[in-house]
């Protein structure tokens, strides 16, 4: 009776917080198509009557007087609308044929973007998924349509607030996509694998999801344990989670590999290692160690050989490349930002310390 009533119980949660999630998928997309629609005629009217800059003051007045209690329609809000209608003014917001809506799970994206050249690879379910100000905070921080495109993607499926999404505009994350890991992959792994192998691993990991104070691995690796969903999601495409403290016995000795995963794509066991602090040189030592007997125990026939990623805190890559020197085993050394790294206003959209110290107990 228990186990029922707690399963029936989950049931009818998944079902309000669906609701939930896109009744607000409604909400913000005939938001969007409110200002779009409002800015465009706001511009066009105002070009064509030549009306002044107070035109909006008044008009934000008058709507006052018309619709009591109105929210989002002061004077500056409108400029931001009539500039997000100009910016985009070229996307034609066209309604499916009925063919088209037949393909859709729901109707939420019954009327969508049309891309045009200027807006190559726009996704109604991105574009039209992200907050106003998320749209607002683009137009006025990034003039490049791919940038913008960037980081609107990884808004919605990161699910970033405004200040994340700020913050990782200053912390230039579009500019660093296509940094790659300090690695030997060139020397050590198959040439069908190797550019699989550097688009599969970044050089910095933001796990956002572990707000601790704590600089201790064992914390770090807990965190990430129970947080593997939104890990793998950080890691990329393909990773699947086998296990943490990994044991391994050589000699009857056992030794113990932070987190394994298994990457699809590259076919092979990726062994995780943590460290607290600034990179050192015999952390590849002990690294080297693990994949090496990974290749020999664990790896089958026809997988490719085991790659090692060592997480630090810092690292500088002169240092990494020296101590990659004379190893054979396929290796990269990336760092990771815990939430505690954030500045402090981020924190606080993020859970408590001490809550998550109490769940990883």
């Amino acid at each position: 009776m228990e186990t029922n009533y707690i399963s029936f119980l989950q049931e009818v949660k998944g079902h309000i917080l669906q609701s939930r999630y896109r009744a607000a998928r409604l909400v913000n997309r005939e938001l969007l198509l409110l200002y779009f629609a409002v800015g465009k005629r706001l511009s066009e009217k105002i070009a064509a009557e030549k009306w002044g800059a107070k035109v909006l003051e008044q008009i934000s007045a008058d709507l006052q007087k018309e619709l009591p209690g109105l929210r989002g329609f002061s004077r500056r809000s409108m400029m931001k609308m009539t500039q997000f209608a100009d910016v985009y003014a070229s996307v034609s917001f066209v309604p499916l044929t009925t063919a088209q809506m037949k393909g859709l799970d729901n109707k939420l994206d019954a009327i969508v973007p049309s891309a045009t050249a200027q807006f190559d690879g726009l996704d109604s379910s991105i574009f039209l998924n992200l907050g106003f100000t998320h749209h607002m905070l683009l137009l006025n921080r990034c003039s490049d349509w791919n940038e913008r495109w960037f980081y609107m993607q990884s808004a919605v499926n990161d699910q970033w607030t405004v200040e994340m999404l700020d913050w990782q505009i200053k912390a230039k994350t579009y500019q660093k996509r296509d940094q790659t890991l300090p690695n030997n992959f060139a020397a050590t792994l198959p040439q069908t694998i190797r550019d699989t192998a550097l688009q599969a691993f970044k050089d910095e990991y933001l796990l956002d999801f572990i707000n601790v104070e704590a600089d201790d691995e064992r914390v770090v690796e807990k965190g990430i344990v129970q947080n593997i969903r939104e890990f793998i999601l950080k890691m990329g495409t393909g990773f699947s989670f086998v296990g943490n403290q990994y044991r391994l016995v050589v000699d009857e000795r056992e030794f113990f590999v932070d987190l394994l995963f298994f990457n699809r794509q590259l076919q092979c066991l990726v062994a995780v290692e943590l460290k607290r602090g600034e990179f050192k040189p015999e952390y590849l030592g002990q690294l080297n160690f693990y994949v090496n007997v990974l290749n020999d125990l664990v790896k089958l026939p026809h997988e490719n050989p085991s790659v090692g990623i060592l997480l630090c805190k810092e690292k500088t890559n002169a240092i990494v490349e020296y101590a990659f020197q004379g190893f054979t085993t396929p290796m990269g050394v990336a760092t990771y930002q815990l939430s505690s790294d954030l500045p402090e206003h981020l924190r606080n959209v993020l859970p408590d310390p001490e809550e998550l110290k109490k769940l990883l107990n």
